[in-house]
């Protein structure tokens, strides 16, 4: 009997440190926003997880935060971006204050990322290649044999920075998702 109390209380302990591991990472990756990520990953076809992930990787949701590149908020959107998505948006009164909303910025970084979705085929490492070295780079590397053997996906990507990028967006989405396993009635489930 006594062993098998031992068992138990092993069990229990076991238990109760992955339950806190889990809290104390969750404090770390946190569900900022995600009524807007819920929503506009619904609207554009999206894994909110992956959203959840970028604005991880992006800004560390804050949403103040400007780039050296000039790059503003959650999704860290650069003017140019913003404009040209705005107008392909049809948003009429588009002003680059906007950026600094967190409800138009995740609105608008969902856009973005759909469209990179749809142009790279669902191709989630040429997405973020795309999200942070730009799509005309990826479509240069995707036709250059030192970067691309088949034209479709890459093997090297010669931007260290969106390399990193999209490891690091790739790791927070494996946590997002481990941490946060499903979306029930427009919040993730714990």
């Amino acid at each position: 009997m006594r062993k098998f109390i031992s068992k138990i209380v092993v069990i229990l302990l076991v238990v109760i440190a992955v339950l806190f591991s889990k809290n104390i990472i969750r404090y770390y990756f946190p569900l900022k926003y995600s009524n807007y990520v819920v929503k506009y990953s619904q609207e554009y076809n999206l894994d909110p997880h992956f959203v959840m992930a970028v604005i991880k990787t992006e800004s560390n949701f804050n949403p103040n935060v400007r780039s050296s590149k000039n790059a503003v908020g959650l999704m860290q959107i650069t003017p140019d971006t913003a404009g040209w998505a705005a107008r392909e948006m049809n948003i009429g009164n588009f002003n680059y204050g906007m950026l600094n909303d967190p409800k138009f910025n995740i609105m608008m970084g969902c856009w973005y990322l759909n469209n990179l979705n749809r142009e790279f085929n669902g191709n989630k490492k040429l997405v973020l290649a795309a999200y942070n070295g730009g799509r005309g780079n990826v479509q240069k590397w995707l036709k250059d044999s030192q970067h691309s053997t088949d034209g479709k996906n890459l093997y090297y990507i010669p931007f260290k920075e969106t390399d990193k990028y999209i490891k690091r967006v790739e790791v927070n989405y494996k946590v997002y998702k481990y941490l946060y396993l499903k979306i029930d009635t427009g919040t993730f489930s714990q």
